[in-house]
């Protein structure tokens, strides 16, 4: 299957990180979504070399405690996505020595009962990344079950991992390994445009897609809100 089949037949995957390599490129995309009115009520906009979530109607913002963060941020080479401000928490590790790992080993899951959010998490450089997810082991708010996946680079694959297996009440955790796909080349347009039409159109919110030359070190970034 296709990613933008595999998004387009998923109603709720919730947010989702999708990191890997082109025949030219390290490849980067971020996307949010949302069923209440205050996880709508979001765009993503530039910040430094990163990008920070921010309310679109700031007298709609009932809570930021969980939907205003710095998803995108840069450490020298790599580049850290994440789906809440556990991007810090790993910037701020990787300055003190530490590692990807040893920075999510300081966080859990969101407090968000009934769904209890995962926290996924992916970086990458030139030559491999890793993708990551935090989630409640028994779905009810217990013991977290940490996973790391560690991915080396090879043309034309990328990995998908997102919050949600799917739509409910409450809302079941992405289940299993991130998703493998093989993509063909394509300019970031093309791929930033797929992305987004593939995404439920009531529930889409922002994306942010990213072309990273490794030989050059030459970034091409594309941001995506529903809400303008």
């Amino acid at each position: 299957m296709q990613i933008f089949d595999y998004l387009a037949s998923n109603e709720y995957p919730g947010r989702g990180i999708m990191l890997g390599y082109n025949s030219k490129y390290a490849v980067i995309a971020y996307f949010i979504m949302g069923r209440s009115e205050n996880s709508r009520n979001r765009i993503f906009e530039p910040n430094g070399d990163g990008i920070r979530t921010k309310a679109f109607d700031e007298k709609k913002c009932s809570d930021p405690s969980l939907i205003i963060y710095a998803p995108v941020r840069k450490f020298h080479s790599q580049t850290i996505v994440t789906n809440g401000d556990q991007t810090d928490t790993i910037y701020d590790e990787l300055c003190i020595g530490g590692s990807f790992e040893s920075a999510l080993q300081k966080r859990r899951y969101e407090p968000d009962a009934p769904n209890f959010t995962p926290r996924i998490s992916g970086m990458i450089d030139k030559n491999d990344y890793r993708l990551s997810i935090l989630k409640s082991e028994d779905g009810l708010g217990g013991a977290c079950m940490r996973s790391v996946f560690r991915y080396a680079k090879e043309s034309n694959i990328v990995h998908l991992i997102h919050t949600y297996e799917q739509d409910g009440s409450p809302i079941p955790s992405f289940r299993g390994e991130p998703r493998r796909f093989m993509i063909p080349d394509m300019n970031i347009d093309e791929l930033a445009n797929g992305l987004w039409n593939s995404l439920n159109e009531p529930n889409k919110v922002s994306l942010f897609v990213r072309f990273i030359d490794c030989e050059m070190e030459i970034e091409e970034t594309r941001i995506i809100n529903k809400n303008k």
